[in-house]
């Protein structure tokens, strides 16, 4: 009795069972000697080899398992290992009347990515990929009738397959706690490179080429598309950066609905490196393709514009690898000067209030970027931070370190900088004078020295009257300095005299406090 009732009770389904109906992926046929556990994919022994797997008869071929937009992509081919990966035959070798479909079954095929750590692992399977790989890229070069949505829809699900995937993570992170230069320490190559640089030469002709409608790619190119591209920037190999440069540029020159989503997702990668790690490898990259977004800004500027510059291209002087990125930084904030001369103030005040204090290299640099700006810069907007910038400059020439000095002196080798400095003189020299007096007289290096003097005779010549002005004050303060030193050697001469006094008989001598300000202004 009870195992009549048993026997009618629904029977509980196998666990691999429930796996396949999840996924949407065809049940294939199995041998009566295979249970139901090893006839699975996801639960096949781990001893089994793959290559073994993969020359299983099967009913099914790649292209026929099932896709949902929800659904992971296929990372490994052992989660295939029900399906029967071949070549199929050439696009051109088939009626038109069957192109679409056949080519739909080789992005489809496209999709599953292999384990390329392993160069011994499914070589028959990476060749015939390759093989498809290249023949679709042909396809999209060659193609004159418009992409239909389903073809555009395989082609970035076959994409997404092989490019979004989780970076390696960085062995710089570790190395910089000991101590080693970023720049000494040699990339990371993707081992997957011949298949993805193949993919990317795919996609970027899928962009560019006239078949691909804006209008119908834009839902499958959509935002959570851009978004990973973006990430990717964050790769180590270059050669991956050089191709999601020219990708990214050409979508936000074909989907105009894009652009302001590319910039925000842009500045928020900006925002994390400059305020948060300090830490990523497609910097430079983002500048390029801002630079040439920024060469396009239409006149007059917009307030998101300005706001970009104030809130990140200037704070990005701020990070210790500036050397890595600073060519692209420095032409995107000259591309604001010559957009718009006004900016000039903001962005000279942005420089100082960065400038490097112990950092005689990026001196440099900021005295380099600097000079470019002044060069686009009015004399209205140069007379606006003229104080300040020129006390900086004052700094700099009487730096220690010859660079910093040098570079600071070749300003004046620019034809119109030195034109602004002769308009404004009368503020200028007496700020500078005092350093150009204290390099003529005692700067350790030749060549300083050298250009000093030239810098000297040149206001010499343009106004004697200030420069005797100016002569005479710096005498007047070097006097009084000299003064000031004598009063303190001499009080504490009197100090030491009557502590060796006292030495003698332990009497604590004591100080008034007028003898401590006189000392301490003294």
């Amino acid at each position: 009795m009870i195992k009549q009732i048993l026997s009618k009770l629904p029977r509980k389904r196998s666990k691999s069972a429930g796996n396949r109906e999840v996924v949407g992926t065809p049940t294939p046929a199995v041998n009566s000697s295979t249970s139901t556990k090893t006839s699975d994919a996801g639960s096949r022994k781990p001893g089994k080899p793959v290559d073994a797997v993969l020359s299983e008869p099967a009913r099914y071929s790649i292209s026929e398992i099932g896709y949902n937009p929800g659904e992971k992509f296929i990372r490994d081919v052992n989660s295939v290992t029900a399906s029967y990966y071949e070549a199929l035959p050439g696009v051109r070798d088939v009626p038109s009347t069957e192109k679409q479909d056949l080519l739909i079954r080789k992005l489809n095929m496209c999709c599953v990515v292999f384990d390329f750590t392993d160069p011994t692992k499914n070589i028959k399977e990476k060749e015939i990929k390759r093989q498809t790989l290249l023949e679709l890229v042909d396809y999209t070069t060659s193609a004159n009738v418009k992409f239909t949505e389903s073809f555009m829809h395989e082609a970035v699900k076959m994409v997404s397959a092989n490019l979004f995937r989780e970076l390696g993570p960085l062995v710089r992170d570790y190395k910089v706690l000991e101590g080693v230069e970023l720049e000494e320490e040699e990339p990371s190559m993707d081992h997957a490179w011949p298949h993805l640089q193949i993919v990317y030469e795919f996609l970027v002709r899928f962009v560019a080429s006239p078949e691909t409608d804006a209008k119908s790619a834009k839902r499958f190119l959509d935002h959570s598309f851009v978004l990973k591209l973006l990430n990717l920037f964050d790769s180590e190999d270059p050669r991956e950066r050089e191709y999601l440069k020219t990708i990214l540029h050409r979508i936000y020159g074909k989907f105009m609905v894009h652009r302001p989503f590319i910039r925000i997702s842009i500045n928020n990668i900006f925002y994390h490196f400059i305020f948060e790690t300090e830490k990523h490898n497609g910097i430079t990259e983002l500048l390029e393709i801002l630079g040439s977004i920024i060469n396009g800004f239409a006149l007059p500027l917009k307030e998101e514009h300005k706001l970009f510059l104030v809130r990140i291209l200037i704070p990005l002087h701020k990070p210790k690898s500036l050397a890595m990125y600073h060519p692209q930084l420095s032409y995107c904030i000259t591309q604001f000067v010559e957009k718009d001369c006004k900016l000039a103030d903001t962005i000279i005040r942005g420089l100082l209030k960065y400038w490097p204090i112990t950092n005689s290299s990026k001196e440099v640099m900021f005295l380099s970027e600097l000079e470019e700006v002044l060069e686009a810069t009015q004399p209205p907007e140069f007379q606006r931070c003229i104080v300040p910038l020129f006390k900086q400059i004052a700094r700099c020439l009487n730096s220690l370190h010859f660079q910093v000095a040098e570079r600071a002196l070749f300003l004046w080798n620019n034809d119109h900088i030195e034109s602004l400095i002769k308009q404004n003189r009368k503020v200028i020299l007496p700020i500078i004078f005092p350093a150009l007096e204290r390099n003529a007289g005692k700067h350790w290096n030749e060549a300083v020295h050298s250009l000093t003097l030239t810098v000297r005779k040149g206001f010499f010549d343009l106004d004697l009257e200030l420069f005797d002005e100016c002569l005479l004050k710096f005498q007047e303060d070097e006097s009084k300095q000299d003064e000031v030193k004598a009063r303190r050697e001499a009080t504490w001469k009197r100090l030491e005299a009557v502590a060796a006094k006292k030495a003698a008989s332990n009497v604590p001598v004591l100080v008034s406090s007028t003898g401590l300000r006189r000392l301490s202004s003294g």
